[in-house]
């Protein structure tokens, strides 16, 4: 190994561990607020609601965050394929930590009336742009420093995030939700947001550390080169070249990666509310919740690793067909009112089948978008899936269990859960596989064959 290749290796090293920090903190404030709106929002910024529609606003409060989350990628994701990876990264924590630390600050439903559900839909809004703005710029950075043959690996560090911020926002979450109910409602459940300025802190020291991907650096001094080639042309923007080239790509990474946004919503928001409907303790729920999102974060990139070895596309719909098997035993595994079970059914839903579609999802969806154009095209791809898959799940289950087939118990959500799994699939199984593909070039249509670098295609 030459000196070059061994500088490399640690500087992709360092850039992962940035990705998984950095996400890890941003996704603890955003899905701390998935927490809260399970079992505080309800009681102190919807009162005048009863307890069931009371839930269902909530949950509507953090669909919004998802709602918002495109935007975000397509904001960030502009600047980063324009300026670069890094610096939008530095920007996006320093607005969730704001953001969260903000909902910390408001005040209820009591002292000012409808003002306290408004801000804190403008909070959560917030929320939403940044983190949307987040996920593209981390996975790219660590996928982009990665060597050939290590792109799912990398780029997963930035999903493996999402899990160990669940497990700090649970943890803490938890820890304050042991207190007595008056002193949790009235105090307890603002400290965990408050601490987002304390982990912001952390989180900037490291990203600032980071170097800025070479494939955009690379990138970069081509497109300047042709500029002044072509006597100075204006570059086209990012999101016109994604609409231009890459339109079927987006619908398709969108579809293909909703099966696992919606399993991962269901069981980090809705289960929370479900299970201690059924009769579990709020403690056991959150407790199952966050072993299962420790042992999340290495399945993620083992199956990632996988993913590099055989490709994206027959791990990811193996995962989604069997998710789609599975939705109606994990529902009666959490029926049984066994807490062993509940467990198994967490243990099974999260580090095993959310795991096996989540874990190659970031170099999925960032391959199929040229460097110019793939903060853009990966982030906007993946927040529509977002979107459409987590920020609704939630709202879309409890509504089923509200309405006229709520007397069958859970079986809608599991008929729902079964079709989103089958529609994602399908999304897949259109796409060309990618984990060779030659990301330092623009990657066609998904439709038709990517081009391979010289040493795959000999």
């Amino acid at each position: 190994m030459s000196l070059n290749d061994a500088a490399r290796r640690v500087e992709s090293r360092r850039i992962a561990l940035s990705s998984f920090v950095g996400s890890a903190i941003e996704f603890y404030d955003f899905l701390l607020y998935g927490a809260a709106a399970s079992l505080v929002f309800n009681e102190l910024f919807f009162t005048d609601l009863n307890p069931l529609a009371g839930t269902v606003a909530a949950f509507g409060t953090l669909a919004v965050g998802y709602v918002a989350r495109p935007l975000g990628g397509i904001v960030f994701g502009h600047f980063g394929d324009r300026v670069g990876r890094k610096s939008m990264l530095v920007l996006t924590m320093t607005l969730m930590a704001f953001a969260s630390f903000a909902i910390g600050l408001l005040p209820t439903y009591e002292a000012i009336g409808i003002w306290a559900p408004l801000l804190l839909v403008a909070c959560r809004l917030v929320q939403g742009i940044a983190v949307g703005g987040e996920w593209g710029g981390a996975a790219l950075m660590a996928m982009e420093h990665a060597s050939a043959g290590r792109r799912g690996l990398m780029a997963s560090f930035a999903n493996m995030g999402g899990p160990a911020g669940a497990v700090l926002a649970t943890a803490v979450f938890a820890a304050f939700s042991a207190l007595p109910e008056d002193d949790f409602l009235a105090w307890g459940w603002r400290v965990p947001f408050l601490l987002s300025l304390l982990l912001m802190a952390i989180g900037l020291f490291i990203r600032m550390k980071v170097t800025e991907s070479p494939v955009f650096a690379e990138a970069q001094r081509r497109a300047a080169r042709e500029a002044a080639g072509r006597n100075a042309v204006k570059q086209e923007a990012p999101l016109l070249t994604v609409l231009r080239r890459y339109r079927k790509n987006i619908v398709l990474s969108c579809l293909g990666g909703c099966a696992a946004l919606v399993l991962q919503s269901l069981l980090a928001t809705f289960m929370l509310t479900y299970a201690t409907g059924v009769g579990f303790e709020r403690s056991t729920v959150l407790l199952a919740q966050t072993v299962s999102s420790a042992l999340h974060i290495f399945t993620i990139p083992a199956f990632a690793l996988l993913s590099d070895r055989v490709g994206r596309r027959p791990v990811m719909i193996t995962g989604a067909l069997v998710t789609a098997a599975a939705a109606f035993p994990l529902f009666a595994l959490v029926n049984s009112g066994s807490v062993a079970l509940l467990f198994a059914a967490y243990i099974i839903g999260n580090p095993i089948l959310q795991a096996s579609m989540y874990g190659p999802m970031a170099a999925f969806v960032s391959e199929m978008f040229g460097t110019r154009a793939r903060y853009t095209g990966a982030s906007l791809g993946y927040q529509l899936a977002s979107t459409l898959g987590a920020g609704t799940a939630p709202l879309i289950a409890s509504s089923l269990l509200a309405g006229p087939g709520g007397g069958t118990g859970s079986a809608p959500v599991s008929v729902y859960l079964i079709g989103v799994c089958l529609i994602s699939a399908a999304a897949i199984a259109l796409t060309r596989e990618s984990h060779r593909a030659d990301i330092t070039d623009a990657v066609p249509d998904a439709g038709r064959t990517a081009r391979l670098p010289e040493a795959a295609a000999r």
